[in-house]
């Protein structure tokens, strides 16, 4: 089965995104690559990629000191703070008033995906600088997770298949050691219900993944040990049980896994 007939299976369920193509940025199969879905935490790497560009820059430093606190500005002016009942990532709000590396805090944001540790690191960054990551296209991040004001004025992070993966083609491609780091984050994401799921075992996917309600995304390199690495990006909203949104995923790693030697004939 081809990723085509993966997504007639699905069709009118919902809306759903591929980019699939090799390190040079060229596609090799798309479907709807260019419609924007709500980001969840796949924003949480443009996050990442500013943050070591403002590193490189010597405007911040993974060693500085950050308090951990839980009251940002909100994109729609006052002030919000993170639902810890919506964190699936508890070591950061143990931390809740003392002092972290900011390194710490970006690793909590990458490999568990800490909605509470996003913030702290975009508060330090800044929107702007996070949103440049995805320019120009349609992908955008605007607000920090959890900013409910921002929310209910409409104000959305928008993240597109194509869009996530000329972010990781970049990864991919980065030299030295910003690209090793960041790299090195995405390897040891712990989330791996999507794209690693169904891949043989010890495969190193350097990826993030995000979700929310009706929402299931993952976009990794991909790096076989016998071909060269691949990019995949999937993006779901749909009413597809989320168990059933992650088999699809995984589905789809797996076929462009199999066509690896020659990623072209994925249909």
């Amino acid at each position: 089965m081809g990723i085509a007939e993966l997504l007639r299976e699905v069709d009118g369920s919902g809306e759903f995104g591929v980019w699939l193509g090799r390190l040079d940025g060229v596609p090799v199969f798309e479907h709807e690559a260019e419609t924007t879905h709500y980001s969840a935490s796949t924003m949480k790497l443009p996050v990442a990629i500013a943050m070591m560009r403002k590193v490189e820059a010597g405007e911040l430093a993974l060693d500085q000191p950050v308090t951990v606190h839980n009251d940002f500005a909100s994109a729609a002016g006052g002030r919000f703070g993170v639902n810890p009942d919506e964190d699936e990532a508890p070591a950061t709000w143990e931390k809740l008033g003392s002092e972290v590396p900011l390194g710490w805090l970006v690793t909590e944001m990458i490999t568990r995906s800490s909605n509470l540790a996003t913030n702290l690191v975009l508060e330090l960054v800044g929107v702007d600088a996070a949103d440049a990551v995805l320019r120009p296209g349609p992908s955008a991040i605007r607000r920090g997770i959890d900013d409910l004001p921002a929310r209910a004025a409409g104000i959305s992070n928008e993240m597109s298949p194509a869009g996530l993966a000329g972010v990781l083609v970049a990864v991919g491609n980065q030299d030295g050691a910003s690209g090793d780091y960041l790299r090195d984050l995405l390897a040891g994401n712990q989330w791996n219900g999507e794209i690693p799921a169904l891949l043989p075992a010890g495969t190193r996917v350097e990826h993030k993944n995000g979700w929310d309600t009706r929402i299931r995304h993952d976009g990794g390199i991909v790096r076989p040990p016998d071909a060269e690495p691949f990019v995949l990006v999937v993006c779901t909203t749909s009413d597809l049980a989320d168990a059933d949104a992650q088999k699809l995923i995984a589905s789809i790693a797996l076929v462009a896994w199999n066509h690896r030697h020659a990623l072209g004939d994925v249909r």
